[in-house]
């Protein structure tokens, strides 16, 4: 066999050799996006760079976190912002249970599905309004009362049957920490939920006193009612919101707190047990009742209250605001609106609407 011979046969083993580790290489890396995210399919780098919004969405893996939120339709921007804040700034499995009314389904599923939560895990509920007759009466006077899908967190293991524990949120918060550190609140033994204590921080106290000295029971409740007194509890017992919740649905069901709570709102449409003259809550109280000196507390920074009340943007300075975990608008102004503290970090996890009917009211240019 000549020289020049011997030489080809090398040269085509070799180009052999090169294509085989180019092919399994090949397969590795198909291989290994499969396994990354199986539904997305294969997505090359280069394609990923002519396609800026085509990303490799990573697989969330680890225990659900079950979050419910409701969803008003004059509110749903509120809703959109609050869940995009929570799902991108964690990588936890975030499963969210919406709960809201038939005419407001559509609105929503095409805001989810037109924008870049199109990936998020989510059931729609349908709040049933029969659930409260009875139960409330019909005071136009009462915000609460115009919006029955404020009392779905009463029904928390009705909504979320499957769960062991659930986070509920308002629609007017914004998360900016990894939702798994909240849900991994610790609750004490036979407690079936946790809560914010309103007398958790100085800054907190004055500004809820600032709005009528809401920061305990007595402003929420008539401690002059025979029903009231007879509970034998402190008037000057610290309140807590139940904008966010850590509920224990085991203990929930088991303590049959769904039942206590409707026995409290049916007693209050009956006697009007409820304070006027302050918070005029009507979803707080029986809470407030239910879960006296019987709920576990949430970390301060994981719901920094009262950016909607006169006064918040005065006592919380950016820095502070950057680093809280959570953000609530709680009170009269919501940073969709025309005025509010710090709408501008708001701004920041609102989604617009691909319908054009929800656009957020802004009546100076400045934000805080």
């Amino acid at each position: 066999m000549t020289l020049r011979r011997v030489n080809v046969i090398i040269l085509v083993l070799l180009a052999v050799a090169f294509l085989i580790i180019v092919q399994r290489n090949l397969l590795k890396f198909s291989d290994f996006l499969h396994k990354e995210n199986p539904d997305a399919g294969v997505v090359l780098p280069f394609e990923s760079e002519l396609s800026p919004d085509l990303r490799l969405e990573s697989v969330r893996k680890g225990e659900e976190i079950p979050v419910l939120i409701t969803a008003a339709e004059e509110r749903l921007g509120a809703v959109v912002a609050a869940m995009n804040s929570v799902y991108q700034n964690s990588k936890a499995n975030v499963v969210f249970t919406i709960v809201t009314f038939n005419d407001t389904v559509n609105h929503l599923k095409v805001w989810l599905s037109k924008t870049k939560l199109k990936n998020i895990k989510y059931k729609i509920v349908l709040f049933k309004t029969e659930l409260l007759n009875g139960k409330i009466s019909k005071a136009p006077q009462s915000p609460e009362a115009a919006n029955p899908l404020t009392f779905a967190r009463f029904y928390l293991p009705a909504y979320i049957p499957e769960a062991e524990k659930a986070i509920y949120l308002d629609d007017d918060v914004i998360v900016q920490g990894d939702i798994q550190e909240l849900f991994d609140t610790t609750l004490k033994p036979g407690h079936a939920a946790a809560f914010s204590d309103d007398c958790d921080s100085a800054s907190s106290k004055g500004i809820i006193r600032g709005a009528g000295n809401q920061n305990n029971y007595m402003g929420f409740l008539d401690f002059k009612k025979e029903a009231i007194k007879k509970l034998g509890m402190r008037a000057n017992t610290c309140s807590f919101n139940p904008g966010v919740i850590i509920a224990n649905l085991t203990e929930w069901k088991n303590q049959n707190i769904t039942q206590q709570l409707e026995h409290w709102m049916e007693l209050n449409a009956q006697q009007d047990l409820y304070s006027k003259t302050l918070a005029e809550s009507i979803t707080t109280p029986p809470l407030l009742i239910v879960f006296y000196k019987r709920h576990s507390t949430i970390d301060p920074m994981w719901h920094v209250r009262h950016l909607g009340t006169t006064g918040a943007g005065n006592r919380y300075s950016p820095q502070f605001v950057k680093v809280a975990k959570l953000l609530h608008w709680n009170g009269h102004y919501k940073p969709w609106g025309r005025t509010s503290s710090f709408s501008n970090v708001w701004d920041k996890w609102f989604i617009p609407d691909p319908t054009g009917k929800f656009n957020p009211m802004r009546r100076h240019t400045g934000n805080n």
